[in-house]
């Protein structure tokens, strides 16, 4: 995509548009999950902490009528609830029986299999050292399934404090959403200290996280500047920032919106790299794109890493009552039909 621009103050000015970028397919399905609820369910549907980390989503969904809680116990009893995409631990499920909530799991399918790795190391009894950031709810989601045999370990520094009951029973697991450089350089040290360190069975961190940085690996030195289109509490988001600055841009700065972006920025600069992280609707990109348009960089080059095309099914709770709708809303136009003969 390449769009020219005549103007002689806009020669030499350029855009590389990153891609793969934008949503991924945990998070669409997180998203429409809410959206099909208030279709199906009506007003109010609960969500337990953000369904994504994404402002923009989070407002949009909530005029449709989504209320977004902190805690399960904030969730009237008898209603419905929506786990987020980052997960929850057994925990949160059992609050949430207690509560008669009919619950909706909105869970990544690739943080569930994180989630089932612990569970299955932790019954070998093996300690699993947890690579992710104190507080992100997906960490509390994985450590929640085996919080006894679970350590965290935030970035390479604090591997030289990492103690574990048995050298010969260790395995790695982290956050999907982290910096793939700094988590192998984690993985490095906790190697070297303990030899014996198992992988995981796949890579924990996901597709879209290692795409979208890839791309901004592949751009980052031709950039003056990179903008970030996401949230300051989304982890791969702040994550592509940081990666491009590492890779060579010489400035780099996150976004919500467009208007957030400053003037001051663009002194000097000839070449803006623009993406998204994986959270964040392309709308608020075109935005972004726009913007800059307006400011002479109409020449927008693509900068494509990889082609995604994965997606995942809706939660099995969410299809079964659609299927139930569907079927019923079908036998009413059947019966419908037949009494006009």
């Amino acid at each position: 995509m390449t769009v020219t621009t005549p103007d002689n103050e806009s020669a030499g000015k350029r855009v590389l548009l990153a891609a793969p970028r934008g949503y991924c397919a945990g998070v669409d399905r997180a998203v429409v999950t809410v959206e099909k609820a208030l279709d199906l369910y009506g007003a109010p549907v609960y969500v337990r902490k953000e369904i994504v980390h994404n402002k923009h989503v989070v407002r949009t969904l909530e005029k449709r009528g989504a209320i977004f809680v902190n805690e399960t116990d904030e969730v009237p009893e008898g209603k419905t609830v929506i786990f987020s995409a980052h997960g929850v631990s057994p925990q949160v499920h059992r609050e949430a029986e207690a509560l008669s909530l009919k619950t909706i799991d909105a869970t990544c399918p690739l943080v569930t299999k994180v989630h089932r790795e612990a569970v299955r190391f932790a019954s070998d009894d093996y300690d699993i050292l947890l690579i992710g950031h104190d507080g992100h709810e997906e960490v509390e989601g994985t450590a929640g399934e085996a919080p006894e045999h679970t350590i965290l370990v935030q970035n390479p520094q604090e591997v030289e404090d990492v103690e574990v009951r048995d050298p010969d029973k260790v395995v790695w697991l982290s956050q999907t959403t982290l910096s793939v450089d700094e988590t192998m350089e984690t993985v490095r040290r906790l190697r070297e200290k303990f030899p014996k360190l198992q992988d995981p069975p796949s890579d924990d961190i996901c597709y879209a996280t290692q795409n979208r940085q890839v791309a901004v690996k592949q751009m980052a030195k031709e950039c003056d500047l990179v903008i970030v289109v996401g949230s300051t509490n989304s982890s791969n988001s702040v994550r592509l920032v940081e990666v491009a600055i590492e890779h060579g841009a010489k400035d780099g700065h996150l976004v919500d919106y467009a208007d957030e972006i400053e003037e001051a920025w663009l002194d000097g600069v000839t070449t803006v790299g623009v993406t998204s992280g994986a959270s964040v609707p392309e709308l608020l990109v075109r935005d972004v794109l726009d913007w800059l348009t307006a400011r002479g960089y109409g020449d927008v080059s693509l900068v494509r890493a990889a082609d995604e095309s994965l997606t995942f099914s809706l939660p099995n709770e969410l299809r079964r009552d659609l299927k139930k709708r569907d079927g019923a809303e079908a036998a009413k136009l059947r019966h419908d039909a037949g009494s006009l003969h």
